[in-house]
C-alpha cells in the first residue's frame, strides 16, 4: 500500500531525515517510535507533501503521491495533524469539510452518506450536532479522525493520536484506529510515545534514532538494547496476559 524509498528532509542545513526506507501493507498498523526531535512528525509531513522531501519518493499502490496535486493526494491520503483545529463548527459539518477533495459544485447525496456512515461506525452521534469549540479532547480527536476517514482513503498517517488524553480515551482512540484498519484494509502510520500502549496496537513498528532508521520489524525488535541505545534508558522487557511490557529500571 505505501512505500518510503530513501527519503532525505534537512531544514536548511540542519538534516532531519536521510536513508529511510519501509512499506506498509493493507491493514496494516504501523508506529514510529524514537525520541523528541528525531523527526517523527517531520517524517509524516514529508509522506503526505505538506513538507518536499530533499530526495526519495513515496508510493502509494505503486504512483508517486508527490506528483499529484493536494486533492488527488487526499484522495489516497488522510492526516490528523496533533492539535485539531476548533471553530464554530458543528461536528458533522467539520467531518464533511473531509470530503471536500471528491465534493464537485456541490454537496451530494453520497457525501451526506458517508459522514453519517462514519459517524455511526465511530458511534459519534451523540456529537454530531454540537459545535467542535464545546468537545473535549477525545472528542475532538475522533472528529478528527472521522474527517480523514471520510476521505476514503487507502492509507492514514495520524500524528500522536493519543497525546493529552486520559488512559480511557487513548485506548477508546486506539481501539477505533486498529478496528478501521483492519474492517477496510486501511493502511495505519501514526507516531507514539507511549511503548507500552503501542505493543498493544501495532502490527509493526519504525524507530528512528538520529534521522536514520535504527530498527524496523515486528513487537520482537522491542528489546532492552534497542530501548537504552535509542532512548538512553535502561529497561526490562516482560510479558504479562500475552502483552509484552517495557520498564525502566531506575
Amino acid at each position: 500500500m505505501l512505500e518510503v524509498q530513501n527519503l532525505g528532509f534537512d531544514y536548511g542545513t540542519r538534516e532531519i531525515l536521510r536513508g529511510i526506507d519501509f512499506g506498509v501493507l493493507p491493514g496494516e498498523v504501523m508506529v514510529v517510535l524514537g525520541p523528541n526531535g528525531v523527526g517523527k512528525s517531520t517524517l509524516l509531513r514529508c509522506i503526505n507533501s505538506i513538507l518536499k522531501p530533499k530526495k526519495g519518493l513515496v508510493m502509494v499502490q505503486g504512483e508517486n503521491l508527490h506528483t499529484l496535486c493536494r486533492d488527488e493526494i487526499a484522495k489516497r491520503l488522510g492526516y490528523v495533524a496533533q492539535r485539531s483545529e476548533t471553530g464554530r463548527l458543528t461536528a458533522f459539518d467539520a467531518i464533511l469539510l473531509g470530503r471536500k477533495p471528491r465534493i464537485g459544485w456541490s454537496v451530494k447525496a453520497r457525501d451526506r452518506e458517508v459522514v453519517e456512515e462514519t459517524v455511526n461506525a465511530l458511534g459519534l452521534e451523540d456529537l454530531a450536532l454540537r459545535y467542535i469549540d464545546q468537545l473535549s479532547g477525545g472528542e475532538l480527536q475522533k472528529v478528527a479522525i472521522a474527517r480523514a476517514l471520510v476521505q476514503e482513503p487507502e492509507l492514514i498517517l495520524l500524528d500522536e493520536p493519543t497525546s493529552n488524553l486520559d488512559l480511557k480515551n487513548q485506548v477508546d482512540i486506539l481501539d477505533t484506529i486498529r478496528g478501521i484498519a483492519k474492517a477496510q484494509g486501511i493502511s495505519v502510520v501514526l507516531t507514539m510515545h507511549d511503548i507500552n500502549m503501542a505493543l498493544r496496537y501495532a502490527d509493526s513498528f519504525l524507530i528512528i534514532r538520529d534521522g536514520e532508521i535504527y530498527a524496523r520489524g515486528g513487537p520482537e525488535i522491542i528489546t532492552p538494547d534497542v530501548i537504552e541505545t535509542v532512548y538512553g534508558l535502561p529497561v526490562m522487557v516482560e510479558s504479562f496476559n500475552g502483552f509484552r511490557l517495557v520498564i525502566p529500571i531506575s
